[in-house]
């Protein structure tokens, strides 16, 4: 399969690497071509670096880059990028955790000097394996709420060849819930731009497998009968379930860190069209998913399909988390047994510091501790866990523009009226221009990640305006206190203020919202300077209250971050700064007074 190695040197190594890629390929029935490619890329780098660890993990990389790299022609869809080799597959073939392999994979990068493409490629794909196991750990305890303990199942008698096993148990239906929900995510990569949506389609797929248990009487009895979602009646002996499916999207929400609006607005929207085109396509079948009669076929069905989304865009299959050896393919902290309950989890220690060390140093779901702006931040919160942490700055964010408009109060129009110059015909315009910025970036794919839904982008900006609005009349209400009602149109006439205001609300709600926009993608796009949104942080967290301590944490994040590097970039407005002053830098006085 391989050719010979033209060098003697390193001769036992390099047969010992080809036997172990050669049965890793086996294994896999991949490709003659993208074997020796990838042996070829190993040796070469091999022969560079000293490779530390298993050989077999080191391979699984430059494996995974060939197959990446191949694109194989198919009948009616043009092309299909990735050898039918899922990232799941090689991993669980070289007996390669994923937590293992993003760290691997970032040194296999440098090794191989990889492009940029394939390095976003792995930031999405880390994105996506974070946010997964956020969701799972949730998804866990509500179905346990929601239905019956599948190990609490009454111990089923010796069957005979000729008696089929009864369909549709709970385990069974807690892998159809997960993966269903796994496969509409995959369909709706825009919804699945930040967690808050993914949570709250997890809530709707929940919502569906409920009313089909509850809708289908002999189904009953895979619900928890002390389930706060239940009709009053339903103890009853002649209960008779409602002609409308019933709704539990609000009880979820109010039992489990969801937000109302938000789960509704996917539900109606989203999942439940998306549903209905499943059924038309004969995906999901039968009066109810859960009948005796119809379940086994939906299984297999939405299983097959979402075999098929791994293969040809996918990577990570999310079924995974399913399995019983989860936590060693993964680092996942997630073990089922007889004897522990369900929905309790389990694991070495070693396997939960490596996943809780993992997620500290990727930073998304935990901004860190900065160093500036201590005296902003709040008590500490109580610990929470990222879903709750996330929908509940989406709450806070909602709860500070509360009954407000994104357009200027009565109290900020007077304040513009008092000008010599009224500014708030340029304001507007600037609020606008910025905004349909936003929305063209924010729904546009690239290769970072995936275009989001127009609504979505429409929803975020109207927050921010609301924002902008809210905070720019906090300030000026203070300058005008404290200027003793001085004319405020040199201030208001700064477009670089109010545009630089703007993209710090804009920051806000994408952080509250968990979206993989991070900064500075928001400052890129709106091709503003650092050093601009830098003076207006503090100014920010100042004059307004409301914001959480995550809130103001990463907002201090971000002034480190442009003090260590971002304002001291070549082109900086920093340097015009710095030559204005006649390089003249204040003094610590004057910026503790400033």
């Amino acid at each position: 399969m391989f050719e010979d190695e033209p060098h003697a040197e390193g001769a036992a190594a390099v047969a010992a690497a080809r036997e172990a890629l050669q049965a890793l390929c086996q294994e896999l029935n991949l490709d003659e071509g993208s074997a020796a490619e990838a042996l070829d890329d190993f040796t070469a780098i091999r022969g560079n670096y000293s490779l530390e660890g298993e050989v077999i993990h080191w391979l699984a990389c430059s494996l995974y880059v060939a197959c990446r790299k191949s694109i194989i022609p198919t009948v009616g869809k043009g092309v299909m990028e990735g050898n039918c080799v899922s990232l799941t597959r090689i991993l669980r073939s070289a007996k390669l955790s994923l937590i293992q392999f993003f760290s691997k994979m970032k040194k296999w990068m440098d090794m191989s000097n990889l492009p940029q493409e394939f390095r976003e490629r792995i930031e999405r794909l880390e994105r996506n394996f974070e946010v997964s196991t956020v969701i799972f750990k949730k998804f866990e305890p509500i179905f346990l709420d929601i239905f019956q303990n599948p190990y609490e199942e009454l111990p089923k008698l010796p069957r005979s060849r000729k008696q089929r096993r009864i369909p549709c148990s709970v385990k069974d239906l807690f892998n159809f819930c997960w993966t269903l929900f796994v496969y509409t995510k995959g369909n709706f990569r825009m919804i699945g731009d930040d967690l808050v949506n993914s949570y709250h389609l997890l809530l709707c797929c929940l919502d569906l497998i409920f009313a089909n248990a509850i809708m289908c009487p002999n189904r009953r009895d895979l619900l928890n009968p002390s389930f706060k979602g239940l009709p009053s009646d339903f103890h009853a002996p002649d209960f008779k379930a409602a002609e409308e499916p019933p709704c539990i999207i609000a009880v979820l929400c109010d039992l489990h860190d969801g937000l109302l609006v938000e789960a509704k607005g996917i539900k109606e929207h989203y999942f439940k069209p998306y549903i209905s085109k499943l059924f038309d396509k004969k995906i999901l079948k039968g009066e109810c998913l859960l009948d005796l009669s119809s379940f086994t076929d939906n299984s297999k069905a939405v299983n097959k399909e979402y075999e098929e989304y791994v293969l040809t865009v996918g990577d990570f299959d999310e079924r995974i988390f399913l399995g019983a050896d989860a936590e060693e393919e993964i680092g996942t902290p997630r073990k089922f047994t007889a004897d522990t309950p369900f929905g309790k989890l389990t694991s070495q220690a070693g396997v939960e510091c490596n996943l809780q060390q993992h997620f500290e140093k990727k930073r998304s779901f935990a901004p860190s501790t900065p160093l500036t702006g201590r005296r902003y931040l709040q008590e500490k919160e109580a610990v929470t866990t990222p879903v709750a942490s996330a929908t509940q700055s989406v709450s806070r964010l909602q709860s500070i523009v509360a009954g407000l408009k994104s357009a200027p109060s009565e109290q900020l129009l007077n304040i513009f009226e008092s000008c010599m110059r009224n500014p708030m015909g340029n304001i507007i315009k600037i609020v606008k221009g910025i905004g349909e910025t936003f929305c063209q970036h924010y729904t546009q794919s690239t290769d970072k990640q995936p275009g989001s839904h127009i609504d979505f982008a429409v929803n975020r900006l109207k927050l921010a305006e609301i924002l902008y609005y809210k905070i720019l009349e906090t300030i000026m209400v203070q300058e005008t206190r404290r200027l003793h009602g001085m004319d405020m149109s040199v201030l208001l006439e700064q477009d670089i203020f109010h545009k630089s205001l703007m993209a710090c609300c804009l920051e806000i709600v994408l952080f509250a919202y968990s979206s993989p926009r991070t900064f500075p993608w928001i400052i890129e796009v709106l091709d503003l300077q650092p050093f601009y949104f830098y003076k207006v942080i503090e100014v920010v967290i100042r004059s307004e209250e409301g914001l959480s301590r995550d809130m103001v944490k990463h907002l201090n994040s971000i002034e480190e971050q442009i003090l260590e590097s971002l304002a001291w970039t070549n082109n900086s407005a920093l340097w015009e700064a710095l030559h204005s002053s006649a390089n003249r830098v204040p003094s610590c006085e004057e910026v503790s007074q400033g």
